[in-house]
């Protein structure tokens, strides 16, 4: 399969002209920052920021890929403190309007961070939080390689990211680095901004060489780019090879205090005290000033051929990562001081700026006349760049009801299996836009029936060395028409994958409907990553299973407490946690019907191993009551058991209602009868609560038909997770509760024993009523 369209080499016939580009993309960068911090009023007196120096380090890179060798299939994750050069280089090529300049980081203006759904410009990547903007690529080439496969769509091009050195600290970086699907990505292609500080200080270690040594070992070519031509002709000289042992075993920041120094003092301490001094003494001595000083600030990533000459060599059959040493502030009066990070130029700074790149700082804004070099130049990358608009087709209807009815003892982590193979059967073309993703863990969350059924997804075929193997359950059937993608054990990974297969509507115009599945517990640990895909427009459904305390044998270090909140809490999301299979089935059905489209929304479902007789769901026969109870479900809640007069009310979610309605039998018997409620999504009642004052556009009806006047009594909720996600439902009515739940950390023991201990038991519930009414 064709990973990229064929790229013609650049020829830098014009590099004078390129060069005019990208001093004129590090006046707008800077300028743009400063007339954010310095010119736009801010009544509130607070710190406006903008990293100038960040920005700087970038400015020939990206314009290299820009106006070079970017094509209009490539998409580009920019690092987070670059925004400012994204900008500059779209006001220069005619997509973004000058006056959206003088917007940096105002209200409804231009993002501090790239952003794919709040810039005038949707960037291609939304960055922002460190390590996860620069993977995003990587799951993008995924999920454009499993459109190709599924639906002839997506085209060829390549996945860049622009990475800050520093972003490679965090351990999601190497997480998605080291998964075995991502070696297989040969248009992934990552450029590493080696400016060697980080916010506070210089990097106190040189790790370049331990940078190559690990993307290597995960099977990535390696390209670095490290001198630029006027250091690379010194090193060819006299005493150049003692040069060049000394600027490479210099500490960074040893290095950065020499772009510091003045000309005399580069020559006295340049030469350093090894074994070829005197070589480099020597070699130094015959260089002018001028020369001297900018040949130790000559590095390959503000080399423009240097940089053509690294990008012309990636292999497109495995991920490629350029390590381009920079100086951060490059340019500026800040460059290279260890605390530039936050820096502003002052005005004179800035007006020294504009005079050695030929601007009037009367008139920042300015552009390149059309018919001068440099705005021919531009206005051929602005071609070549040009996209055609994708229109998004309309994702299938789903289901909003598979028609059965389950019976016997079932769990509703077991539901997701059977819904899905359901849904195949039920609405093929729905079944064909589900994908599952899991961090190896199909088998133990009941997804092996849906594998064996569709397929594992691989770019090639595979064989199956188990096929004949009579005592394999699942089938391990790899092409490129299977419908789950199976990742190495990172939560990250998996929610960046599901990001990504959730954008593929508006990227490339098909829909699809990922889900991804992972252990409850690690939701957390999951959460922020996925927070961003959610942030950056990707449209997924993530399952949390097992779940709770009730996974009582596990152990408190597997059992998830404040997971039920994160649902209710997380923007662009709906929450659901299913008591029954019928319910799992549709809650699950109604969160897929959000996905795939303009104004959809992510869900969370939170689903137990805990065997439940589904009896006790009471499913109506009559097919309007069944509906009714449906559009409960998935509304948050529904009344499961009535009573003429009722002197408590019981609201359970999950795994916990059977305890609920047992309770709700000894009231009963004590002479205290009782209401049950089941609580679908604790997310969806609160955001009618919010709706009643005015605060939210979610229907309020629910609450009415769950909680009405009339039966308004003392409540007690439980749940197996924190009790204060409950909390708020005391004041639908204005009733005294009482809130059971899960405070702290757990332990090992049989199910009773845990309820027990944490009192979600049903001698707990009773009590906790009787102290309310008795």
């Amino acid at each position: 399969m064709t990973l990229t369209a064929p790229r013609p080499p650049a020829t830098g016939s014009d590099d004078a002209a390129l060069r005019e580009v990208e001093q004129r993309v590090l006046w707008l960068a800077t300028a743009v920052v400063d007339h954010a911090n310095r010119v736009r009023t801010d009544p509130s007196g607070l710190k406006v920021g903008g990293h100038q120096a960040s920005s700087a380090s970038m400015v020939t890179i990206m314009t290299a890929l820009w106006l070079e060798h970017l094509r209009a299939d490539d998409r580009v994750s920019v690092k987070p403190h670059a925004s400012p050069v994204l900008h500059a280089l779209e006001f220069l090529l005619g997509q973004l309007d000058a006056s959206w300049l003088t917007t940096l980081r105002a209200f409804g203006g231009l993002q501090s961070y790239p952003s794919r759904l709040k810039d005038p410009v949707p960037a291609d990547y939304s960055t922002g939080s460190v390590g996860i903007g620069a993977t995003a690529p990587i799951w993008g080439a995924l999920a454009r390689r499993y459109v190709n496969t599924q639906f002839g769509a997506g085209g060829t091009g390549r996945q860049w990211s622009l990475v800050g050195d520093a972003e490679l600290d965090e351990g999601a970086v190497w997480e998605a680095v080291l998964d075995p699907m991502v070696a297989e990505l040969g248009e992934v292609v990552w450029v590493v901004d080696l400016n060697r500080q980080s916010l506070d200080r210089v990097v106190p270690t040189m790790g370049a060489t331990r940078l190559q040594g690990m993307f290597a070992a995960a099977g990535w070519q390696v390209l670095t780019v490290k001198y630029g031509a006027l250091l690379e002709g010194l090193f060819t000289r006299p005493g150049g090879p003692a040069l060049r042992d000394r600027i490479d075993g210099m500490s960074n920041a040893e290095y950065q205090r020499m772009l510091r120094r003045t000309p005399d003092e580069v020559r006295r301490t340049l030469p350093g005290e090894g074994p070829g001094a005197d070589d480099v003494a020597a070699l130094v001595a015959g260089v002018p000033d001028d020369e001297l000083v900018a040949a130790v600030r000559n590095l390959g990533g503000h080399d423009l051929a240097a940089l053509r000459q690294a990008f012309t060599r990636i292999d497109d059959t495995r991920p490629t990562v350029v390590i381009a040493y920079t100086l951060k502030g490059y340019g500026l009066a800040t460059e290279g001081h260890p605390q530039n990070h936050s820096a502003l130029l002052t005005e004179a700074q800035l007006h020294e700026l504009a005079g050695h790149v030929g601007v009037d700082p009367a008139d920042p804004w300015a552009g390149f006349p059309a018919d001068s070099a440099p705005g021919r130049l531009l206005a051929a990358a602005a071609g070549r760049l040009r996209r055609t608009d994708v229109a998004p087709q309309v994702p299938p209807p789903v289901p909003a009801d598979l028609g059965r009815t389950p019976s016997g003892t079932a769990t509703t982590q077991a539901a997701l299996g059977r819904t899905l193979l359901d849904l195949n059967r039920a609405a093929p073309e729905v079944g064909r836009r589900v994908v599952t993703v899991s961090p190896d863990v199909s088998s133990s969350t009941n997804l092996g029936g849906w594998v064996n059924k569709v397929g594992v997804w691989s770019h090639e075929d595979r064989r199956d060395w188990f096929a004949d193997d009579a005592e394999t359950i699942l089938h391990w059937r790899e092409r490129p028409s299977g419908q789950h993608v199976e990742l190495g054990i990172a939560e990250t990974n998996l929610v960046g994958a599901i990001g990504e297969l959730g954008a593929t509507w508006s990227r490339w115009g098909q829909p699809l409907l990922p889900v991804g599945v992972l252990y409850d517990p690690f939701v957390e640990r999951a959460l922020e990553p996925w927070s961003f895909t959610v942030y950056a427009g990707g449209q997924s459904l993530l399952v949390g299973t097992p779940s709770g305390v009730t996974l009582a044998p596990e152990g408190g270090a597997h059992q998830s407490i404040t997971t039920p909140s994160i649902g209710l809490e997380q923007p662009g999301c709906l929450s659901y946690e299913p008591a029954f299979a019928l319910d799992t089935e549709w809650c699950l059905l109604a969160a897929l019907g959000q996905m795939g489209r303009p104004g959809g929304s992510s869900s969370y479902v939170r689903l137990s191993t805990r065997p439940v007789d589904q009896a006790l769901a009471a499913v109506p026969a009559d097919p309007a009551a069944r509906e009714r109870r449906r559009r409960q479900v998935v509304a948050g809640a529904y009344p499961l058991r009535r009573v003429p007069r009722p002197a408590v009310t019981l609201a359970a979610v999950g795994a916990v209602v059977p305890e609920a309605l047992a309770a709700a039998e000894r009231l009963d018997g004590l002479g205290f009868p009782a209401d049950v409620v089941v609580v679908t999504s604790p997310d969806l009642l609160f955001r009618a609560v919010q709706a009643r004052r005015g605060l939210d556009e979610a229907p309020g009806w629910v609450l009415d038909a769950v909680f009405p006047a009339e039966r308004a009594t003392p409540l007690v909720t439980v749940l197996d997770g924190h009790p204060h996600t409950l909390a708020f439902l005391a004041g639908v009515r204005g009733v005294p509760a009482t809130h059971l739940g899960v405070t702290r950390f757990g332990q090992s023991g049989d199910l009773d024993s845990v309820y027990r201990s944490h009192g979600l038991d049903v001698d707990s519930l009773v009590g906790a009523a009787l102290d309310l009414v008795d």
